[in-house]
């Protein structure tokens, strides 16, 4: 994938098929250290050991419409070519988190691309689970919570067109403002 955000959006998708009330995205960037990390966890249904050793097998998919599943394979495979490694915990009822870790300045690493719009389209389409984003660029934060946003709409439903509109913007603007490109 050209975007690390396609990654990020079919890792989210997975983690609303789970069943998940609250899924977490944490993305932390260390240029001094060459650490470029994303996490994603979720308190949904979980895998079980069985699934979970296959998980990253191209032909282990838990839905029924296919054969194959690539996302969580092509995500692996692009932290192990961008000088990083894939890690993934599950447990039944309990959730999965799911981590891949890079070198921030392998030539490999692909672009963060469109987060913004991947992660507030998939909290539109998921309006009753509650998301938290996390971006960290050296040791500068931002934090986006639908609880929070939620409040602050005060009634206006967060998948109207142009509340989408403005929460890409907000997001974006966010990132800007701690150096993320």
């Amino acid at each position: 994938m050209k975007e690390l955000a396609l990654h990020i959006l079919d890792i989210l998708q997975n983690s609303t098929r789970a069943k998940a009330n609250k899924i977490e995205l944490n993305i932390f960037e260390d240029t001094k250290e060459n650490v470029y990390s994303i996490e994603i966890k979720d308190d949904g249904c979980g895998m079980s050991p069985e699934l979970l050793a296959r998980v990253t097998d191209p032909f282990t998919t838990s839905r029924t419409t296919r054969k194959v599943g690539l996302g969580v394979p092509l995500f692996k495979h692009t932290a192990e070519q961008s000088g990083g490694h894939l890690e993934i915990t599950s447990e039944v009822g309990v959730g999965t988190v799911i981590k891949a870790t890079m070198q921030h300045d392998h030539i490999d690493r692909p672009i963060l691309g469109s987060v913004a719009a991947v992660f507030v389209q998939t909290v539109a389409s998921n309006p009753e689970i509650r998301f938290v984003y996390t971006h960290t660029k050296n040791g500068k934060s931002y934090v986006f919570d639908t609880d929070e946003v939620n409040e602050a709409l005060d009634g206006m439903p967060i998948q109207s067109p142009e509340v989408i509109n403005y929460l890409i913007g907000m997001i974006n603007e966010n990132l800007k403002e701690i150096g993320v490109d």
